[in-house]
């Protein structure tokens, strides 16, 4: 027993767990610097950070032994359990802000979407791996498209606009690496352009159509529709090279910045670190990326292939999203920062994606 847990260890990709701990480490610190800032100082959202990281990491190294072989041939109630607890929340959910997204357990607030979107991989990795549908690209596209767009109409009812963008976004770029003739991806093209005219004219509320539009000139109303994005840009532009320093920054700390540990955490990191933080923040993401892409040349189950790839591109869309939201090229759709804002069922979610990564990469030098 020791033996093998060992062995396992041996394998560990100590890379990789050092990139995610660190950018949780960013995130620890301005939460904490944010806490400083409150009028009757309070940690309890920086306390409970720090035992969603500790939690995390727990489950992060749990994953690890599960064997992902074992997911993959139970995909199938997998994705079933998704659809599940995506009604459930529906009418046993409690409503934050209009969405209704969230279990209340003893005074914790569980996000299942945060957890589908990890069985969203699972589904679409095992899916593609098929090589039935290799050589009828039609009806990958179609069956595809059906068993990603099920989850992500669960996801609009509540109505949670943001992660169902990204789920879908996860579907067509996982579409592309499986090597779909563009011929058919130009059928995506109609129905997408169709599904934005329906979505504006039926679905988008007000507020979420002023987020779009203020997009395109967000200082045009900055006290208003525009106040988020004005005041995030403030933020890291002030920063400078090394920043104000933390605990220092000004947006942050008088509470200029709205949801300053969640939505726009890396403009405060912009603003009290600077440049050359921030900066450091997305090396750290470069190494996770470019150390994932190492690992997939050395495996050859496409299962496996397929999973790792949809983690990366599941935190870069988080990512970019995120970071685009503070420098004002992306509408604000409450997308957290991936390990690095604050929120429980984010942070448990991409540990265990990261466990199941490490599974494979651990199976894969066997």
């Amino acid at each position: 027993m020791l033996g093998r847990i060992k062995e396992h260890f041996l394998r560990f990709d100590w890379i990789i767990f050092s990139a995610v701990f660190l950018l949780s480490l960013f995130g620890l610190i301005e939460i904490y610097s944010i806490a400083l800032g409150q009028e009757t100082i309070s940690l309890i959202n920086f306390k409970k950070q720090i035992f969603y990281v500790i939690l995390g990491i727990i489950l992060f190294f749990a994953t690890s032994f599960v064997d992902y072989n074992l997911i993959k041939s139970l995909n199938k109630y997998i994705y079933v359990f998704g659809i599940i607890i995506l009604i459930a929340v529906l009418f046993l959910g409690k409503t934050v802000r209009g969405t209704t997204g969230w279990f209340d357990i003893f005074g914790f607030r569980l996000q299942p979407v945060e957890f589908v979107k990890i069985i969203l991989i699972i589904f679409l990795s095992s899916f593609f791996s098929n090589t039935v549908f290799k050589s009828r690209p039609f009806k990958m596209l179609s069956l595809s498209f059906l068993g990603s767009f099920s989850l992500v109409f669960l996801v609009l009812l509540q109505p949670d606009f943001g992660p169902s963008m990204i789920m879908m976004a996860l579907w067509f770029v996982m579409l592309i690496l499986a090597g779909m003739d563009k011929k058919y991806l130009l059928l995506i093209i109609i129905p997408f352009f169709l599904l934005s005219f329906l979505s504006w004219n039926f679905y988008l509320k007000d507020y979420q159509k002023n987020r779009i539009l203020t997009l395109l000139n967000p200082t045009a109303d900055s006290l208003g529709e525009g106040y988020n994005v004005s005041q995030a840009l403030i933020a890291v532009g002030s920063g400078g090279l090394t920043g104000r320093g933390v605990g220092f920054g000004s947006q942050s700390q008088l509470k200029f910045l709205p949801e300053a540990q969640n939505d726009f955490i890396f403009s405060v990191i912009s603003e009290e670190l600077g440049f050359l933080g921030a900066s450091l923040v997305l090396f750290i993401y470069f190494i996770l990326f470019a150390r994932l892409l190492v690992l997939i040349k050395k495996m050859n189950d496409d299962f496996a292939i397929f999973f790792v790839l949809g983690a990366l591109v599941l935190i870069f869309i988080q990512m970019f999203i995120n970071i685009g939201m503070n420098v004002g090229v992306m509408p604000v759709v409450g997308i957290s920062l991936p390990f690095v804002s604050y929120g429980g069922s984010a942070t448990l979610a991409s540990f265990i994606l990261i466990g199941i990564v490490q599974n494979i990469i651990i199976k894969s030098k066997s």
